[in-house]
């Protein structure tokens, strides 16, 4: 496994694989300053990556980074699932998702790509994460909640259930989300209050 980006979310992603006892062979970044990260190489993509059989993760926090980079590189991409997460065996991830230690993912979840779900998040059952979404520590999303792609939820907040939260919206940290959140729109409060939209062009 390799790792794409080395700041302070990779350093998280490094220690969940290790305690998954999945070997990484090293890091990728664009920073030529960049050599080490604790005892793992970083080097510029694409290194000794091999494109027909090693698999790698986007370990870069922005939603939109991800996702541009995901649609540029196309390669195999791997999961890095914490031991200490609880993962519902009828729930459904994506490629390049990252479920952090503490997690709660419960029956018929489906998580699209390149999710990240960060620690203690909870998860409950038949919601949908779309592709790129950002689900942040401590959040909790009650059951049939669809979170469209690109969307972060802040840290803390609750979103109740039925909710949908569309695409590329930020839920602020601490929120209670209680009606359906249109594209590109910013909630923040208790209880959730649209303080932004959508910019059309």
């Amino acid at each position: 496994m390799y790792l794409l980006g080395a700041s302070g979310h990779a350093k998280v992603i490094l220690e969940i694989l290790e305690a998954a006892q999945i070997t990484v062979d090293g890091l990728f970044d664009d920073n030529p300053e960049v050599l080490r990260m604790w005892n793992y190489t970083v080097s510029r993509y694409p290194g000794h990556f091999n494109t027909a059989q090693d698999e790698l993760i986007i370990s870069i926090g922005s939603n939109a980074i991800r996702k541009r980079l995901a649609e540029q590189l196309g390669v195999n991409y791997g999961k890095a699932l914490h031991p200490a997460s609880n993962l519902s065996p009828r729930a459904m991830l994506g490629a390049g998702t990252v479920v952090m230690a503490g997690v709660t993912i419960n029956a018929d979840v489906v998580i699209g790509e390149h999710v990240i779900v960060n620690t203690n998040a909870s998860i409950d059952h038949d919601c949908t994460l779309e592709d790129y979404v950002h689900i942040s520590p401590n959040a909790t999303l009650c059951g049939n909640v669809y979170v469209g792609e690109g969307t972060h939820v802040g840290a803390g907040a609750v979103i109740i259930p039925g909710i949908t939260v569309g695409k590329w919206a930020v839920i602020g940290a601490g929120s209670v989300v209680i009606r359906d959140v249109p594209d590109g729109a910013t909630v923040v409060g208790n209880p959730g209050k649209v303080i932004r939209e959508a910019v059309t062009r």
